[in-house]
C-alpha cells in the first residue's frame, strides 16, 4: 500500500495498517485524499456502486439485508455519485465525494469534521463553490484543416490531432471569451512518425494564453523510395505530355 501511495504521489501519507483505523504513525492529508480519489475515478465500474443510495444482499437462506449508502449526498445532492466516507474518534467525520455537471467532475475532500452533519454542510459548500466558479471547456477543431501535406510520402498528407486532452478548467466568467488559434507548419517532408510535433493549438481568453497544446501526427507516413519517386516522375510527365496535346 505504501509503494502504491509513493506511486499515486501520495507524498504526506503512511500506511500502518490495512483497515485504515487509527494506529500510530499512521497519517494522511486531503491533498493526498484527492489523489488516490481520482485513481478510483479512473475505474467506472466504482461507480455501479457507490452511486447506489439503497440496495440489499440475499442470504442463501432467502433472508434478505437492507444496505444504505453511508454518503448522503448521493441522495440530497444533485449529481453527487460517490464516493467514500468515513469515520473514527482520531480522525472525525470524512469524506470524499465526487459529482459531475456539465462535462466537469468535481471531488471535494473534507476530514475531521465534528459530526457526520457538519462533514455533509461543508462538503456541499465546497461543490457549490465549484459548480459555480468553474468550467471545463475543449476547443472544437471539427471545422480547423488539420491536414498537412507530406513531401515524398507514400501519403499525400497527415492530420494533426492533439497531443494530450483538450480539457481545459477555467474561471466560468472566462468561459464566453475562450478562442483557439491553430498553427500548422505548411508541409513536411517523409518519413512522418506517429506523435511527431506539426503545430500547436493555443487556447486563449482575450489576450490571456490559456493552454498550449502540442498538434502531432496522427500516425506515420512512410517515406518513398527511389524507384516510387522515379515512377511518380515518370506517371507526372505522361500526365503533362497528354495535358499538353
Amino acid at each position: 500500500m505504501n509503494a502504491r501511495a509513493a506511486e499515486l504521489g501520495m507524498k504526506d501519507t503512511v500506511y500502518v495498517n490495512c483497515t485504515g483505523l487509527p494506529a500510530a504513525g499512521q497519517q494522511t492529508t486531503a491533498r493526498d485524499i484527492l489523489r488516490v480519489s481520482c485513481e478510483i475515478c479512473r475505474h467506472p465500474v466504482y461507480f455501479n456502486y457507490s452511486s447506489l443510495w439503497l440496495s440489499n444482499l440475499t442470504h442463501p437462506s432467502g433472508r434478505v439485508t437492507d444496505l444504505t449508502n453511508t454518503n448522503r449526498l448521493v441522495r440530497f445532492y444533485a449529481d453527487c455519485d460517490g464516493l467514500k466516507t468515513g469515520s473514527t474518534n482520531a480522525a472525525g467525520y470524512c469524506i470524499s465525494a465526487t459529482a459531475e455537471r456539465d462535462g466537469m467532475e468535481l471531488i471535494a475532500v473534507v476530514m475531521g469534521a465534528e459530526t457526520s452533519q457538519s462533514r455533509n454542510a461543508a462538503c456541499k459548500s465546497l461543490l457549490d463553490y465549484g459548480f459555480a466558479n468553474f468550467a471545463v471547456v475543449s476547443p472544437d477543431l471539427s471545422d480547423c484543416d488539420n491536414q498537412i501535406p507530406v513531401r515524398l510520402g507514400k501519403d499525400a498528407g497527415v492530420s494533426a490531432v492533439p497531443e494530450a486532452d483538450m480539457a481545459l478548467l477555467i474561471d466560468k466568467a472566462q468561459k464566453s471569451g475562450v478562442t483557439s488559434e491553430v498553427t500548422l507548419e505548411p508541409t513536411v517532408t517523409a518519413p512522418v512518425s506517429r506523435g511527431q510535433r506539426l503545430g500547436t493549438l493555443t487556447v486563449k481568453s482575450g489576450d490571456l494564453v490559456l493552454k498550449e497544446v502540442p498538434l502531432v501526427a496522427a500516425r506515420e507516413v512512410e517515406r518513398l523510395s527511389y524507384g516510387e519517386i522515379y515512377r511518380m516522375v515518370l506517371m507526372r510527365a505522361a500526365m503533362a505530355r497528354t495535358n499538353a496535346e
